[in-house]
């Protein structure tokens, strides 16, 4: 399974850095609960919880920091 799309963090723009941010957290999901089925079951309880919602947002901000600085803030 490949966690990181391209297995690289190196992006042109941080907009792309945003959207790897984002792949990155998505596989992070499917691996944890790689069953498909069970992801569709579980979303109903996290998806109007303002809670579980903050919380899925963190750990895209810190893909995305951990992006930003491989790519040195885009300098």
């Amino acid at each position: 399974m490949e966690l990181v799309p391209g297995n690289t963090l190196i992006t042109a723009t941080p907009q792309e850095g945003r959207e790897l941010a984002l792949a990155m957290a998505r596989k992070s999901v499917g691996a944890i609960q790689p069953d498909a089925e069970m992801r569709q079951a579980l979303r109903p309880g996290y998806a109007g919880s303002a809670d579980s919602l903050t919380m899925a947002a963190q750990v895209v901000a810190i893909e995305f920091a951990t992006i930003a600085a491989a790519n040195d803030y885009w300098r």
